[in-house]
């Protein structure tokens, strides 16, 4: 698990006119929680936009670096806990952070990465990937960076299930077990329209009926006397 030093401010800009007035000047408003209790905080806009759209800052611990209530500069060991984006020009606006201890297990959600894709698809099998991230219970010290998957062996018609992934030493899935990650299905065939089918079948019926109407208007009249 990577560990990341940001270095923070305390603020006292609060409410909606302080987060605007921060962001003019290229400061990011942000929230540290904590027992409980929370604590308003400041950063470099630049640092965390980069740090969130790598994707790297959602599943590692933030030694985040601030003085609070005028003490000593400390690091606080945190997790990202939720961000907030404008809807319309998805500028960051906001961060909220947990604050963890790294001798209290948490739980945690981390990607799933398929590192082979099944030999399968090669015969025309279908890949269909279902769950991208799993919940996991651990030390905020053994959070790997993701869960590896081999589907090398996957054939068509079959899966792979959460219990399918290989124990890791220190960590609980808590992820349902029998929920799907991926599967391989068989190539679609698609099939003739039915209307089409149904007109071709009719059509001789038709002309037969046709037929049958031309041939007794065409009958010739008897002669009288015969």
């Amino acid at each position: 698990m990577k560990k990341i030093l940001l270095k923070a401010e305390q603020r006292t800009e609060i409410g909606k006119g302080g987060a605007r007035s921060l962001r003019r000047q290229g400061m990011l408003p942000a929230v540290i929680y904590a027992g409980g209790k929370s604590t308003p905080i400041k950063f470099h806009r630049k640092e965390i936009v980069k740090l969130i759209t790598s994707g790297v800052g959602e599943h590692a611990i933030l030694n985040i670096e601030f003085s609070k209530d005028g003490g000593k500069p400390a690091e606080h060991p945190a997790l990202i806990k939720e961000y907030q984006k404008d809807p319309v020009s998805t500028e960051l606006l906001h961060v909220d952070f947990m604050e963890i201890s790294l001798k209290e297990k948490i739980k945690i959600s981390i990607p799933i990465v398929i590192t082979k894709e099944p030999v399968s698809i090669k015969t025309g099998g279908i890949m269909e990937h279902h769950l991208r991230e799993i919940e996991i219970e651990c030390l905020p010290t053994q959070i790997p960076e993701a869960i590896e998957i081999d589907a090398g062996s996957v054939e068509i018609g079959h899966s792979l299930h959460v219990s399918d992934i290989k124990p890791i030493e220190g960590i609980r899935i808590v992820t349902n077990p029998q929920m799907v990650i991926m599967n391989v299905t068989a190539p679609r065939v698609e099939e003739a329209p039915a209307v089409a089918a149904e007109a071709v079948a009719a059509e001789p019926e038709v002309l037969k009926a046709k037929a049958k109407e031309e041939g007794s208007k065409e009958e010739p009249k008897k002669e009288k006397g015969k």
